[in-house]
């Protein structure tokens, strides 16, 4: 009985500092990037593959970009039950920079500027939030 007590007590102790170690590395989880551009996108036929697919080949020859130092690319969350979440775009664009200046850079990149020349058909709007850390 007390043999028994004692790996409960253990594996107790062990699964306490698990969680515990978890929830510490969550909440100093940070991108070291100090810029964040972000941007939504509303396609004029989001029920079309084609379009879909045309879009999607875009953005990947969009992160070609050498200033990106992260990026995260997808479609709305099904978190829409909740009034403050906004779902209706298409797709979430997120991309991190250096800095500023790197971010300018990517602005007049000649791949940003042929993405835009070659895929702003597909878009009816969008909608753009960049933002800086705080230090």
């Amino acid at each position: 009985m007390i043999r028994k007590n004692l790996y409960y007590l253990v594996f107790l102790l062990l699964a306490v500092a698990f969680i515990t170690s978890c929830q510490s590395d969550v909440s100093n989880k940070s991108v070291d990037e100090a810029f964040a551009h972000h941007v939504y996108f509303w396609l004029e036929n989001p029920d079309d593959p084609d379009d879909r697919a045309e879009f999607e080949k875009g953005v990947r020859e969009l992160l070609e970009v050498p200033v990106i130092r992260s990026y995260h690319f997808g479609t709305p969350a099904a978190t829409t039950d909740r009034d403050v979440v906004e779902g209706s775009y298409t797709y979430s664009y997120l991309v991190f920079f250096e800095d500023r200046e790197s971010h300018d850079v990517y602005q007049e990149h000649p791949i940003h500027q042929q993405f835009i020349k070659d895929y702003q058909h597909l878009w009816k709007k969008v909608v753009v939030y960049d933002a800086v850390m705080e230090e």
